[in-house]
């Protein structure tokens, strides 16, 4: 299974998604692809198997990719404090790959519905819909 993982900012999220595949999903090959240098080296840190950084390596990746796991804002131009860019946004929107989005309630963008459930919670949740 190809997996991808996409975060921004630090990385943090990413890093945790990164472990939890490579512990539910040994078999997994996992790319990172951080939107920026930090979040892209947090994340190759955590186990995935390779990494790049920025727009082009978003759109790259998401053609390859079975699985796209990311905070909800990969999908939404602007969304990151800014750094999801509308190309990538529509690179992870127009994916062929299952897209498991954790409804992370930052940057404006809300999820009516999820309430105050912790974001270890949400990961575990993602984790489980993993084919």
């Amino acid at each position: 299974m190809k997996v991808l993982v996409i975060d921004g900012q630090g990385g943090k999220l990413g890093k945790q998604l990164v472990e939890m595949v490579r512990a539910a999903r040994p078999q997994a090959h996992i790319t990172a692809v951080g939107t920026n240098s930090a979040a892209t080296a947090t994340m190759l840190k955590a186990g995935a198997d390779q990494a790049a950084t920025g727009e082009n390596a978003v759109i790259v990746a998401c053609r390859r990719a079975e699985v796209i796991l990311g905070p909800l804002g990969i999908v939404i131009a602007d969304a990151l404090l800014g750094e999801i860019t509308p190309a990538m946004a529509q690179a992870v929107g127009q994916a062929e790959a299952r897209r498991i989005l954790i409804p992370v309630g930052r940057c404006e963008n809300l999820v009516a519905g999820v309430g105050d459930k912790p974001v270890a919670a949400l990961l575990e949740d993602a984790i489980r819909l993993l084919p």
